[in-house]
């Protein structure tokens, strides 16, 4: 049996984060897409601002919440794969942590972290997430 992989680092404190096993296994199906400006000049969001019946529109609006946040998480274990890959000093062309923040965007010990996170998925597993 493998080790429990670490929880990803969080750029902001947070309730702990959930394992991989309590999320959902498949996010739910985005039915539709954003679209162009209405006649009246407002965006529609997957249609949700035309839904009138409450428990359907909560309903909906909980799917897309778990679909993104589904989405945000796996990107942000590629992110950390990038991460390491990036930072590997067996790569002749491997960067800092530092340069890694810069280009990321994040503090320099959050690109650490992320790298370390990086690191663990891809001893865990051999293969990305």
């Amino acid at each position: 049996m493998s080790e429990p992989r670490p929880a990803r680092p969080s750029r902001e404190s947070r309730e702990p984060h959930e394992s991989r096993a309590d999320r959902p296994k498949r996010p739910a199906p985005l039915l539709f897409e954003p679209g162009a400006p209405t006649d009246t000049g407002g965006d529609r969001f997957f249609e949700l601002e035309s839904m009138d019946d409450p428990r359907r529109l909560l309903a909906r609006a909980t799917e897309l919440e778990q679909a993104f946040r589904t989405a945000a998480d796996r990107a942000s274990e590629f992110q950390a794969i990038a991460a390491a890959q990036l930072t590997d000093p067996r790569r002749f062309d491997r960067l800092t942590a530092a340069d890694l923040a810069v280009q990321a965007g994040w503090t320099e010990d959050y690109a650490r972290k992320m790298a370390e996170y990086g690191q663990s998925l891809i001893a865990g597993d051999g293969v990305t997430p």
